[in-house]
């Protein structure tokens, strides 16, 4: 039975994980007989939105304490996360991940990515471990693969701005996801295109079972 390990950051489309995505991957890694344990940086977050209004509110949330609403609690400091006992990684998207796992919502190509973020991406990918980004999280994957292939679907300046940070942007339908064999990757565009929770669903259970396919 595999095991992946899944990287949250925070809860709510606009200042952490898109919620849908990550339950939505969560229910795909069990629904193939595989297992999942939750990690998130303990850190705060970048602000905190209200997803009623959209406006940004003055109170300073944790990215550990809201990714366990997500989580039903089960989730663990990213520090925490031993890559021997996974097998695949994945990270679902939402600002969050643009926000807090690094700065690329702020920073556009200038952008950097948290140490504890980095360090556990990159031991799988050094470790040759499959790997699923979906939504906005690919633009992690510049500053931890080497010349990688990915999508965040079909917007024309975040595949620009992603392209000038070395990596290799490939259109791609909601529906559908992008494998880079070499690095053993895989992408999807989430709610970069996603009208509904079924649009999402049907590329999210493709990354899951694409990502748990790769030896």
């Amino acid at each position: 039975m595999k095991n992946v390990a899944v990287i949250l950051a925070g809860c709510g489309v606009y200042d952490g994980s898109e919620i849908n995505e990550a339950i939505l991957t969560l229910l795909h890694i069990a629904k193939n007989g595989a297992t999942y344990q939750c990690f998130a940086p303990d850190i705060e977050q970048l602000h905190t939105v209200n997803h009623l209004t959209g406006e940004v509110m003055t109170d300073k949330r944790n990215v550990l304490t809201e990714a366990a609403r997500i989580a039903r609690g089960e989730v663990k400091s990213l520090i925490e996360l031993d890559i021997t006992q996974f097998d695949a990684l994945i990270v679902p998207g939402g600002f969050g991940a643009a926000k807090n796992l690094c700065n690329f919502a702020v920073k556009g190509i200038q952008a950097s990515i948290n140490n504890d973020v980095l360090n556990a991406c990159k031991a799988f990918a050094q470790a040759k471990k499959p790997a699923g980004y979906m939504c906005i999280a690919p633009a992690l994957i510049p500053f931890i693969y080497n010349n990688a292939q990915l999508t965040i679907g079909n917007d024309p300046d975040t595949a620009q701005a992603l392209s000038l940070l070395g990596a290799t942007h490939i259109n791609c339908e909601v529906n559908n996801v992008v494998i880079d064999q070499s690095n053993k990757l895989v992408t999807t565009p989430a709610y970069m295109l996603a009208q509904t929770i079924l649009d999402a669903d049907a590329g999210i259970e493709k990354l899951v079972s694409s990502v748990l396919a790769i030896n």
